[in-house]
């Protein structure tokens, strides 16, 4: 007789019965029990977990996520519906007795999609400015914020909390040179931006754009990289082409030298075989092109037999 599988191979009922309970219908909704905001006789403490009413809650001046997913928003507000808000909100309470968010708004905006009256929230007292670089400095850490939206939350600690580069790398824990370059992306035009910001255009792209100084070829190569799905080393190897046929340029334009009588030798015995013009240009240093316009297939075939016949 062979022996009854077990463990895995039959599956999870081996392993938990065959037990038919919905594991749904044993989650039951967060029910924070701690204080309810109602003029309680001493300041709350940090710690303390808060119920506070909805229709108090402020969002957050400061915010700096400019946009919120409304498909993950309705998400969020279907799961807070069924399981209630499993991690509280952080506001600070002011004089008017409103609370402004510094962080969750995106789960106070689900929370209100989803019907709730009062909210579980931490109370921390702070001011305007630190307010602003808790909101920021969350927002950075916690929310997928795209990259000009993070590149403007780190312009913000810089212009409206007086951080340093150094002090700001410190307070979001990355590195300096990190934040450099994420700061960088603002030099972009608004075209480039735009494709970085709705995810046309990957950061790795950016960051090789900007290599190229001219907005314009900027955004001309933003396009090009788009239209052709062009990955970053492509990119790399087209600038890195553009800027040697510029410096080439640049050097012919800036150091204009006389044709050599022996190099013009050479152009006009090989012109003998073409009807139209052959251009030369040199450098100081030797480097030079030069340029053979054809008519036709049959001049080109004349000169290589000329070739052929050791007559060149």
């Amino acid at each position: 007789m062979s022996k009854e599988q077990r463990g895995l191979g039959r599956g999870l009922s081996a392993l938990l019965g065959e037990t038919k309970v919905e594991v749904d219908s044993l989650r039951k909704p967060v029910g924070y029990v701690n204080k309810t905001v109602a003029a309680p006789k001493e300041k709350p403490s940090s710690s303390d977990i808060m119920r506070v009413p909805v229709s108090a809650i402020e969002p957050n001046p400061f915010q700096p996520r400019e946009t919120f997913d409304p498909t993950a928003l309705e998400e969020l507000a279907a799961s807070i519906k069924a399981l209630g808000l499993i991690q509280p909100i952080t506001v600070r309470k002011k004089e008017n007795g409103t609370y402004q968010i510094i962080s969750g708004e995106r789960r106070f905006r689900a929370s209100k999609m989803a019907g709730l009256s009062m909210l579980p929230a931490y109370i921390i007292d702070t001011d305007d400015q630190g307010m602003l670089e808790m909101a920021i400095v969350e927002n950075i850490q916690r929310v997928d914020l795209d990259p000009i939206e993070m590149a403007m939350s780190y312009q913000r600690l810089i212009d409206d909390c007086k951080l340093t580069q150094e002090q700001m790398s410190e307070r979001i824990g990355k590195s300096r040179a990190a934040v450099a370059n994420t700061l960088r992306l603002l030099k972009l035009p608004a075209k480039v931006q735009h494709d970085l910001k709705v995810g046309l255009l990957s950061v790795g792209h950016a960051k090789v754009i900007l290599g190229i100084d001219v907005p314009k070829i900027q955004e001309d190569l933003c396009d090009i990289c788009i239209k052709n799905r062009l990955s970053v080393r492509q990119l790399e190897d087209i600038i890195r082409r553009m800027s040697r046929s510029t410096e080439e340029e640049a050097d012919f334009r800036l150091s204009p030298v006389t044709i050599p009588d022996e190099y013009r030798k050479v152009a006009d015995h090989i012109g003998k075989y073409f009807a139209h013009t052959i251009s030369m240009k040199r450098t100081l240093s030797g480097k030079g092109t030069m340029t053979i316009h054809f008519k036709n297939d049959e001049e080109v075939q004349r000169f290589l037999e000329a070739l052929d016949n050791s007559q060149i």
